[in-house]
């Protein structure tokens, strides 16, 4: 919902008062009663006031307990389904309202959710069986049942539901047959043995499996997805919650909606916040001035309103999980040039991007994947530090390299767009990209097409874009979830760069039951360095994200992982 700062009519300009453009009439006159109160108060009833002030402390005291938390995003979910999500807006609404079989505590550990217990797998690693508890219910008093789960894993898999992020369960058994249509999703490794058995049964280990049942996997309610399909998801009445919040007003075009306490949740009584009201700002002046003026009690910054708040207490900066690249479509015939891609590297100051441009706390991009993604299982050394910096700035290079692609082209002159998100951050990031690839590489048009996240995803996910300022934001500490963003084989391989020696690298990771851990790590690094030399993705920084949060709350931690829970959240 966007700022509206108060401007009242001229025609009370003595006394300071300017009704707003359509402002209704209800509002404008308790704008005036207000004032004319404050007034009163001030001139004739100072000291009534201060002694009506003191009595009434203990009620005010009491109804804090009931207070909502107000909170910004930068954009609108998608969806609501958790079986298709696959932006970061819709991930963050659906943390909040939903919980998994494992859940994060407020350090970020995973643990326990609905499942009564962390469980050990069984058959080498392949089969995990899970009692969900007997207190897990729905935000309608029904209980979470095997087959919720059951319902979610076969929809996210299913290929009619065109899910971004099938992938997440592809060690699942009979996985690639069901995506590719060979076999019904009746074969798939998850089963309901009972109402409150589910098994999971893996075609090989996957022992990054828990992080994901806590970050990304959730429930669907089977009944109402037997009635609403493929629209499931798409507003809070297609839906329903089972986790600390029930989704609230929301449909995919609203820019304010609420979380309300499920009081049927497992855990209700341990989460102290009963409401908490969401609006989408996109700007960060205003989330600055809204958190200043007290209106809203945690949002997101970016760029110079980070500087400007760097010796704030009450802000929170750490380095995020998550990777801006630049992705090219491998299907056009400029994009699928290898030396056109490269070129764009090498336009690419990453330093001064992050330090001069963004200013907020990103770093540049040394490779693919980012700085605390995983630790060399024999060093402990983190893959970044121990792949090195693949990246450099050389705009002589570029040059050469555009000016030898143009003659492999046969063309002199050439037109791209650039698809970015309308935020902040991707405009100025999209601005010096602009800037930097016109000046080196002579007879490029670049344009800027910015547009809404979600409107972003589905251009790249049709593959109707030429060059995607695109980001990925992991769950679990695993560089092979980066390195997928280029795999062939992969539903999130927006470029469609089908590069032969790559995908084999791909297949030979994800073959855990072949491969040591050490092995498994090695081939890691072979993978990351060879996509970034070909430019198959051509990374630029690691987003840092920062929040200012009210001194007033309390339990709103923030990990390279995850952002903060508000059922954690409480007022001090």
């Amino acid at each position: 919902m966007r700022e509206k700062t108060r401007w009242y009519r001229e025609s009370f300009a003595l006394v300071g008062l300017r009704k707003p453009t359509g402002t209704d009439d209800f509002f404008y006159l308790n704008e005036m009663r207000d004032w004319i109160m404050k007034k009163l108060v001030g001139l004739s009833f100072g000291l009534l006031a201060i002694a009506a002030l003191a009595g009434c402390g203990t009620t005010q005291a009491k109804s804090s307990a009931d207070k909502a938390l107000d909170v910004t995003m930068i954009g609108n979910p998608a969806t609501a389904d958790p079986a298709i999500s696959g932006d970061s807006n819709s991930s963050s609404m659906i943390a909040q309202t939903q919980e998994g079989l494992y859940t994060l505590d407020q350090n970020g550990k995973v643990v326990a959710g609905v499942a009564e217990k962390m469980v050990k797998p069984t058959h080498n690693g392949t089969v995990y069986t899970f009692k969900i508890k007997k207190a897990a219910k729905w935000a309608n008093g029904d209980p979470v049942t095997a087959q919720d789960f059951v319902t979610s894993f076969q929809w996210q898999i299913n290929p009619q539901s065109k899910s971004q992020v099938a992938n997440k369960l592809k060690f699942l058994k009979n996985y690639d047959a069901v995506q590719a249509g060979k076999k019904s999703v009746s074969a798939l490794g998850v089963k309901a043995l009972d109402k409150s058995t589910l098994q999971l049964t893996l075609s090989k280990p996957q022992p990054w499996l828990p992080d994901i049942l806590a970050t990304s996997e959730y429930p669907m309610k089977t009944d109402l997805f037997k009635k609403y399909g493929s629209k499931y998801g798409t507003s809070s009445t297609k839906t329903m919650s089972e986790g600390a919040y029930k989704l609230v007003g929301w449909s995919g075009t609203t820019d304010s909606w609420s979380y309300v306490k499920n009081t049927h949740y497992w855990n209700a009584k341990n989460v102290k916040i009963g409401k908490v009201n969401v609006q989408v700002v996109k700007d960060p002046g205003t989330s600055a001035s809204l958190f200043k003026s007290g209106k809203v009690q945690e949002t997101s910054l970016t760029g110079q309103y980070i500087k400007q708040n760097a010796n704030n207490q009450e802000m929170k900066t750490t380095l995020n999980s998550s990777m801006r690249f630049l992705e090219f479509n491998d299907k056009k015939t400029v994009t699928h040039n290898t030396k056109v891609r490269q070129a764009f590297s090498y336009v690419v100051d990453r330093t001064a991007l992050t330090k001069n441009v963004l200013q907020d706390g990103s770093a540049a991009a040394k490779s693919l994947i980012p700085y605390g993604d995983g630790n060399d299982p024999t060093t402990g050394k983190d893959f970044s530090e121990d792949v090195g910096n693949l990246l450099s700035y050389n705009p002589k290079k570029a040059t050469q390299l555009w000016n030898e692609a143009k003659k492999e082209l046969g063309i002199k002159k050439a037109s791209l767009e650039l698809l970015t998100a309308d935020t902040d951050e991707q405009k100025h990031a999209a601005q010096y990209l602009q800037q930097q690839a016109q000046k080196y590489m002579p007879g490029l048009t670049l344009t800027i097409k910015s547009m809404p996240l979600a409107q972003q995803i589905a251009k790249g996910s049709a593959g109707n874009y030429d060059i995607d300022l695109d980001g990925w934001n992991t769950g679990w500490r695993d560089p092979s979830d980066f390195l997928q963003m280029a795999d062939e084989t992969s539903s999130v391989n927006f470029t469609k760069w089908n590069n032969a020696h790559f995908t084999n690298l791909m297949k030979q990771i994800d073959d855990t039951a072949t491969h040591t851990t050490q092995q498994r790590w090695d081939l890691m690094k072979e993978a990351d360095k060879y996509v970034t030399q070909q430019a198959g993705l051509v990374p630029l920084y690691q987003q840092a994200k920062a929040h200012l949060v009210s001194s007033q709350v309390g339990g709103l931690k923030y990990t390279m992982m995850t952002d903060a829970q508000y059922k954690y959240a409480y007022w001090k």
